[in-house]
């Protein structure tokens, strides 16, 4: 069920490991990197709610979610294909608006499918089985250009100066191939089941046809969604806002500040940009690891005392950056960052699942995507503004700040109201919430 997650991360890591390096190839400056990420954030606040509404409408020989993740397969393989070979900023932020809106189509659908199928008792394990896969496919992506460079020596052949280096392109092609081929596999052995009144559900998709009924939908839900959804938007707001900020400036920070590259023509920078490739594997391997003990972890304490505990880890890894001088050391901060990247992909979802209907899980969970998006936009539109007037441009002041608000996420986690652990002592589930959300739609 969950190893097409394994193509969607190995594709979504190439993105997230080597966008702002590419940015950098083709010219931009520091303080320009975020606004022309915008792309990625916009369309997941966009695309996320509607596959959402339209997955839980759907039935097909496919079934529910299938058809969605088959569809973002295509396109997503597509657009890695075509964006290292943009020859202009525009052109690769035009790529990136591309393949960030087909990897949402194929991501969204993955989180309710979870949810469609996992008996509620092993949601927690099946939301981590997932941040398994996406820890494995985020290793050996994060690698790639590095053994691409190493092993194989694909540096040997040259790179003209402004161009984007082989071992990138190469990377991006593979990652194509894997994508596809991961979600196909899981579109061809995985089974939905029909919808119990076939016929109540066909009707129910042509009352609800339309644009109209789209958006009052998602107004609706999101006028009343459970308070529990609105606790967790603090905690993914700040979250967000610091993974973000990996994304935008941990690449470009590993090549200048920590290697000493003073252009992206460097021999160093290109090194520098590997290295960092290797501490996104080590801590995607920490990923991959914690989360195979986060269910357990949870159910000796809560499931928000775990996922406060590692996001204070992964906040205070980001602050200790400032200190870091050696390329090894880095491994430390990044392990931290791993046990926050592990929670982050497993806590919100399995907490938010016990009290969503089953009917109206893809919509809930497209519309929760807006508490991980708003942030990346609010980062987007400020964050270059004050990376140029208030940061003097240093990248690693940005990876504190965004460790900063993970520490404050941390805190946020502590007030949730998550009563899953006594309920699920005796057997139960949230059920006079879950009934309450049931009625209202």
């Amino acid at each position: 069920m969950s190893f097409g997650f394994f193509g969607i991360q190995f594709g979504w890591t190439l993105q997230m490991a080597n966008t702002s390096a590419i940015y950098e190839y083709l010219g931009a400056n520091p303080e320009q990197i975020p606004i022309l990420w915008l792309a990625a954030p916009l369309s997941g606040l966009i695309v996320q709610p509607i596959i959402g509404y339209y997955s839980d409408r759907t039935w097909t020989r496919l079934g529910r979610r299938r058809p969605y993740f088959l569809a973002g397969a295509i396109l997503s393989s597509l657009a890695l294909i075509a964006m290292p070979n943009s020859s202009s900023l525009w052109m690769a932020a035009g790529a990136l608006w591309i393949l960030d809106t087909s990897v949402n189509i194929s991501m969204e659908p993955f989180r309710a499918f979870v949810s469609d199928l996992v008996p509620e008792e092993q949601r927690t394990l099946g939301f981590g089985m997932q941040a398994f896969f996406i820890g494995l496919g985020a290793v050996i992506a994060s690698v790639c250009p590095w053994i691409l460079n190493n092993w194989l020596h694909l540096n040997e052949i040259a790179t003209p100066a402004g161009e984007i280096p082989l071992t990138v392109k190469v990377s991006y092609y593979i990652g194509a191939a894997v994508f596809f081929g991961t979600v196909l596999w899981t579109v061809l052995t995985t089974k939905e089941e029909p919808p119990q009144d076939l016929e109540a559900f066909k009707q129910r998709q042509q009352d609800t046809a339309g644009p109209i009924s789209l958006f009052k939908a998602i107004y609706q839900k999101a006028r009343n969604m459970p308070n529990l959804m609105r606790q967790l938007a603090g905690v993914q707001f700040f979250t967000w806002f610091g993974i973000f900020c990996v994304f935008l400036y941990f690449p470009p920070a590993v090549g200048h500040e920590i290697f000493g590259a003073t252009t992206e023509s460097s021999p160093l920078y290109q090194q520098g940009v590997e290295w960092a490739g290797i501490c996104i594997a080590f801590y995607n391997i920490i990923c991959f690891i914690y989360s195979l003990f986060l269910s357990r972890l949870a159910a000796i304490t809560s499931r928000k005392s775990t996922h406060s505990f590692s996001l204070l880890c992964g906040g205070m890894g980001l602050i200790s950056l400032l200190w870091v001088e050696n390329p090894y050391t880095l491994l430390l901060p990044m392990a931290c960052f791993g046990l926050a990247w592990a929670s982050a992909l497993t806590m919100p979802y399995s907490i938010l699942a016990d009290v969503l209907p089953m009917k109206d899980t893809g919509i809930y969970m497209g519309l929760f995507n807006a508490f991980i998006v708003i942030p990346q936009i609010c980062a987007s539109l400020g964050l270059g503004s004050v990376m140029e007037h208030l940061l003097g441009n240093d990248r690693i002041l940005v990876l504190a700040l965004g460790g900063v608000g993970m520490v404050i996420a941390s805190v946020l986690a502590q007030r949730v109201s998550d009563v899953s652990k006594e309920e699920q002592s005796v057997g139960k589930t949230p059920k006079l919430a879950k009934e309450a959300l049931e009625n209202d739609s």
